[in-house]
């Protein structure tokens, strides 16, 4: 019985494996950063309670809070990372832009609620409870905890480029921040200056809003489809400009999806050049761009015979289709002309050149009365520019 050989399994494109990688990245710095708000949380009720420190115990509903966005996190870069479908034609990138804009509002609210808190503890130092020492001890902990789960995580944003993980970093950092504040005003109170809480508090809470409105303003400017900035801009023309084949660039435009850019441009090339060649030049764009831009995913590259941009000259009117051209020349050629071996329209100027491919050389009376009835013809024919014969001498 002939033996079968196993199949491999087919290829995985390169940007596939690299996106897979990334939500894997963003996967698992968020469960790290559930696992440890889940402990924080536990023992800083536990200590809250038996201390008496009530702060602590509030701290601890602000760390619960950050479970809530870590397994808000957690799920959008998990889809965040889902191929491209019908009704997401450019992927699902715009996930991670909404979770930022989240975190970024809560960030926010969280701000105005330090101000907010600071501003009734200086209204009532003498009614802050007596505090056992072991919730500074936990407070410390804490603090530690967050400040160390900050750093972990803003690396890893940075080092799979994802704004989503880096506003939940931020967002570690103000838990961390809450924890600072609760250390001193717990240490504060057991040496004798109450004051020094809802000092901290406030100054922490200006911090922690400035930041809650950056990232949600960077979130809002990707959604309205933001370009990116001139200098990024001109890098990108200048990698298009340089480009073999390529003669001119109009009308190019940018857009962020989370860690992507997508690109579009008019590439003007040679007007005579072949659709094939002209089609070459556009894979040759859209390769070099990837290459010397890796945050640029997508590049969509209209092939123009001119700067259409430019064209101010009014048409005669409507241009005619290839079928109309075809019919015409065929009428304007006559009898003594074999029929044409192929016949070249171009659009150029908004008027239309044609370039007819004989056969085999006409006789020189048939020449000389095609001479005259082409010049009388375009006379009478706006929409044409020129007409061209040729004649094929090598098969």
């Amino acid at each position: 019985m002939p033996s079968r050989q196993a199949s491999s399994p087919p290829p995985v494109a390169p940007a596939a494996t690299d996106e897979l990688a990334r939500s894997r990245g963003i996967q698992h710095a968020t469960l790290v950063a559930i696992l440890t708000n889940s402990l924080l949380t536990i023992g800083q009720v536990v200590i809250g309670l038996f201390a008496g420190a009530f702060s602590l115990v509030a701290d601890a509903a602000h760390t619960l809070s950050d479970l809530v966005t870590d397994l808000l996190v957690l799920l959008a870069g998990r889809h965040s990372a889902d191929p491209a479908d019908t009704n997401h034609p450019y992927g699902h990138g715009r996930i991670e832009t909404v979770t930022t804009l989240v975190l970024g509002a809560v960030l926010g609210a969280v701000g105005v609620g330090f101000l907010w808190s600071s501003g009734i503890r200086l209204q009532g130092i003498e009614a802050l409870p007596q505090l056992h020492p072991a919730a500074l001890v936990m407070a410390l902990l804490t603090l530690a905890a967050k400040e160390s789960l900050f750093r972990y995580t803003l690396a890893a944003a940075r080092r799979l480029n994802a704004p989503m993980l880096e506003a939940n970093a931020w967002h570690a950092r103000s838990d961390a921040a809450s924890s600072l504040v609760v250390a001193a005003g717990i240490g504060g109170s057991l040496a004798g200056y109450p004051f020094l809480e809802p000092l901290a508090a406030a100054v922490v809470g200006f911090l922690i809003l400035h930041m809650g409105i950056r990232l949600a303003w960077k979130s809002v400017r990707e959604l309205i489809d933001t370009g990116l900035p001139e200098e990024e801009l001109e890098r990108l023309r200048t990698t298009i400009r340089e480009t073999p084949g390529v003669i001119g660039l109009h009308d190019m435009r940018t857009r962020r999806m989370a860690d992507r850019v997508l690109c579009d441009a008019h590439v003007q090339v040679d007007p005579r050049l072949t659709v094939s060649e002209g089609h070459r030049v556009s894979d040759s764009v859209y390769l070099r761009v990837r290459a010397a831009h890796p945050e640029v995913r997508d590049v969509l590259v209209h092939i123009d015979p001119e700067d259409d941009g430019e064209l101010q000259v009014v048409p005669p009117g409507p241009l005619p289709e290839r079928s109309e051209i075809l019919a015409r020349m065929r009428a304007l050629l006559g009898r003594g002309f074999a029929e044409p071996r192929r016949v070249q329209i171009h659009y150029l100027g908004q008027r239309v050149e044609v370039e007819i491919i004989l056969p085999s050389a006409p006789a020189a009376e048939a020449l000389e009365a095609l001479r005259s009835r082409r010049k009388d013809w375009l006379a009478e024919h706006p929409h044409y520019r020129n007409i061209r014969v040729f004649v094929e001498i090598a098969p």
